[in-house]
């Protein structure tokens, strides 16, 4: 019955050894719906370089059953395990489980499993269900999938179509959607301009994917020229 509560002790201690409260409050900036108090300020390079250390240890399993934890550097620690994670269903099941928890942009971004690069096929599924949760980063998650996975050789029209379907007024949700087009235009312009020009997209998400994409090195000039020509000038 202790041994998640004394993992969680010793690995919140290593985290503490890594405080910088110069970065904790820069963080808690970039992070405002995170109370400043969860912030411990541990750097990101260190993070990964702890995980890699505790990566499939008895320690590491049971601070994953530990949930919810209380500082958002335990979180980040959390998806990095995750992410090291080599067998799919495993790796599933994790995710399913710390889903729910995860409440803000920076934990939900570091969620990137390196085996799903292999099990694009199987994954599909649980992104469709994922996309429909009602918890906001649940869907944040998905979509990010989908720009990380799926703009390449396995892209298809229809993902476009999923992630424009999608509606929410929260800042972070359309955040990423803005994102994932964006990336679209610089991976998929042809098939992803229609969007654009079609306005089928809410005004913040259509004008912030511009902004992006304008912004990006990998799209073209030319491009980014005539983007720039479908932006919105008045909120609808």
């Amino acid at each position: 019955m202790n041994q998640p509560i004394d993992a969680t002790a010793a690995i919140r201690e290593r985290l503490f050894a890594l405080r910088d409260e110069k970065n904790a409050a820069f963080s808690a900036k970039l992070i405002p719906n995170i109370a400043p108090e969860r912030v411990l300020g541990a750097r990101l390079p260190a993070i990964r370089k702890l995980a890699r250390e505790l990566a499939g240890t008895a320690e590491a399993e049971a601070f994953l059953q530990a949930l919810p934890h209380e500082y958002l550097e335990e979180d980040h620690l959390h998806s990095f395990l995750i992410a090291g994670e080599k067998e799919f269903d495993t790796c599933i099941g994790k995710i399913e489980a710390f889903l729910p928890f995860i409440d803000n942009w920076a934990t939900c971004d570091s969620l990137r499993p390196k085996c799903f690069a292999k099990h694009k096929k199987a994954l599909l599924p649980y992104i469709e269900i994922w996309l429909h949760s009602e918890h906001l980063y649940t869907v944040r998650f998905a979509v990010g999938m989908l720009m990380c996975h799926y703009l390449d050789a396995d892209f298809d029209e229809k993902y476009l179509q999923w992630v424009a379907a999608l509606e929410s007024e929260e800042y972070y949700f359309n955040m990423m959607r803005a994102w994932y087009f964006a990336t679209a235009l610089a991976k998929q312009y042809e098939s992803t301009l229609p969007l654009l020009e079609s306005k089928t997209l809410d005004t913040f998400t259509h004008n912030k994917a511009i902004q992006k994409a304008r912004e990006s090195f990998r799209v073209s000039p030319e491009h980014k020229a005539y983007l720039k020509t479908l932006k919105y000038t008045k909120v609808k």
